[in-house]
């Protein structure tokens, strides 16, 4: 009598890599191997209904049978870890940088990510953005010294082509927006969000995107405004609160020194 867990061993083995000896030899003697088909069937069509509708770009850039194709092949290399497909195939976009069938669309990984990160947004768990008055209670001497805790929502993102436009242009079915995109204009700085009615993804210049990056990353203020340099701080973190991308605040303990080329942080 095999125990359940070689039970299941065995049925992933069948399912993910098609070897079905060892379930094979667990089965009733009137159950025919072909029976399970069924279950294999059902589980690489579910999990690719949920690529499908976390990359919705990338499969009309691609077409269906090619996405299909290369969902079979994700699959059986990236079998879910968990019961919960909102999370599935994250790992996805790195699959296609390396997927030498989509080489010749050099910018699919990159919107793959950027879907990724939508996908991300809107299942984030809602949470109260920061209460602005809490502020005020901060001494002017820590100021320096606190670290923002962004909302789940927001995620950021660097890449190498205009994939924001591409993404705009082919969810709106747009061939003329499409056809006038330059894609070696140069690298593009998003972030995205979710606000109250949708998913936002916003371009920003390369100082805005690492202000913010080290601002969600959780560093202290200083290092933050070191990294800038000149970039209007003040102007870009009060927008970021007036839009609720910050959810909470703490007083760091870390006391920041900078170098010309990085900044050093060390526990006081």
């Amino acid at each position: 009598m095999p125990t359940l867990l070689e039970l299941q061993n065995a049925m992933r083995r069948s399912l993910v890599q098609h070897d079905d000896g060892a379930v094979a030899a667990m089965l009733a003697g009137h159950i025919a191997n072909d029976r399970l088909d069924i279950y294999r069937n059902t589980f690489f069509l579910g999990l690719t209904k949920a690529l499908r509708l976390c990359y919705p770009v990338v499969r009309r850039l691609v077409g269906d049978d090619f996405f299909n194709g290369a969902a079979q092949l994700f699959i059986a290399r990236h079998p879910p870890g968990a019961a919960y497909l909102d999370q599935y195939g994250g790992e996805f976009p790195e699959f296609l940088r390396s997927f030498p069938p989509a080489a010749s669309l050099v910018y699919l990984a990159d919107v793959a990510r950027l879907e990724w990160a939508i996908n991300c947004a809107i299942h984030a768990p809602d949470v109260e953005p920061l209460n602005l008055s809490n502020l005020a209670a901060i001494e002017p001497g820590e100021q320096d010294r606190v670290a923002f805790v962004a909302h789940p929502s927001v995620r950021l993102l660097r890449a190498d082509y205009p994939v924001d436009d591409i993404w705009r242009g082919v969810l709106a079915d747009d061939d003329g927006a499409l056809a006038n995109i330059d894609i070696e204009t140069g690298s593009v700085h998003l972030l995205t969000e979710r606000r109250r009615t949708d998913v936002e993804v916003v371009r920003l210049d390369e100082p805005a995107w690492r202000f913010m990056t080290e601002l969600c990353a959780g560093h202290p203020m200083q290092v933050a405004l070191d990294i800038a340099g000149d970039f209007d701080c003040s102007t870009a973190l009060a927008e970021h609160l007036a839009l609720g991308r910050f959810v909470a605040f703490g007083i760091t303990h870390d006391a920041v020194t900078t170098s010309p080329d990085r900044c050093i942080r060390r526990r006081v």
